[in-house]
């Protein structure tokens, strides 16, 4: 009996390749910037097929190598490179309309002014986080409150396609979004974002900082939300 046709066994190697490298794509766009050995454990692959496969979407502009973190500790040896999506690599997920609805939105601004821009963009994000309730009076700060909430938050956007994450990160939770599906219209209406941000406000019941967005060419969009230390903790004093 003889084996299979070579074109079959090359088709199925190229399916599986293709298969793999979107595997590749979808961890550096959920847990990005990540490393390569990070990346093998995760998919099971080996040192030389990680390395394949982040060249190849390297050299297609689609990855990139994080840049390494301001404050570096002492310890001896360069940190391991981690890699990222660039805004290329994220555009090939797909932004849908991106041309209509920029055209929809300059028409609404024409019509209505900034106001029906910013209404607009409220109700969007109300109806996105419609499911999340927001923060009982009086519990404003509570750490194991806001963590909670901020993971429902996430969730809600993740739903809608954000792939969002939330994790405690020092004396605060960062709210992470890994994508966002309305990028390239955001870049023109801000408004978009800054709706996302005042929501945030309301229903975690505290200050909230920005740190960085995708529409403005960060590889995602990160919110800090500040929480207290629990009762009888003291916090620390900011070094003089």
């Amino acid at each position: 009996m003889g084996g299979r046709p070579a074109a079959t066994v090359a088709a199925g190697r190229e399916s599986h390749e293709g298969q793999t490298r979107a595997a590749v794509v979808q961890l550096l766009l959920e847990e990005g910037p990540i490393t390569a050995p990070e990346i093998g454990e995760r998919l099971g692959l080996s040192a030389a097929g990680v390395r394949r496969h982040l060249d190849a979407l390297i050299e297609a502009g689609e990855a990139q190598a994080a840049a390494p973190p301001r404050r570096q500790g002492r310890g001896r040896g360069r940190p391991a490179r981690r890699f990222q999506l660039t805004a290329v690599g994220r555009a090939r997920l797909g932004h849908s309309y991106d041309d209509l609805a920029t055209a929809a939105m300059r028409h609404l601004r024409e019509l209505g002014g900034d106001a029906a821009i910013e209404d607009f963009a409220r109700r969007r994000v109300e109806s996105i986080l419609s499911g999340v309730q927001p923060a009982e009076p009086g519990t404003e700060g509570d750490a194991e409150d806001i963590e909670s909430m901020a993971e429902e938050i996430a969730a809600a956007f993740t739903a809608s396609g954000f792939a969002a994450s939330a994790r405690r990160v020092g004396t605060g939770v960062q709210i992470c979004q890994h994508h966002c599906p309305v990028s390239h219209v955001a870049e023109q209406f801000p408004e978009l974002c800054e709706a996302e941000q005042e929501a945030f406000v309301r229903i975690l019941g505290t200050h909230v900082q920005r740190l960085a967005t995708i529409a403005n060419g960060d590889a995602f969009c990160t919110t800090h939300v500040p929480v207290l230390p629990p009762p009888g903790v003291p916090q620390r004093e900011p070094p003089p």
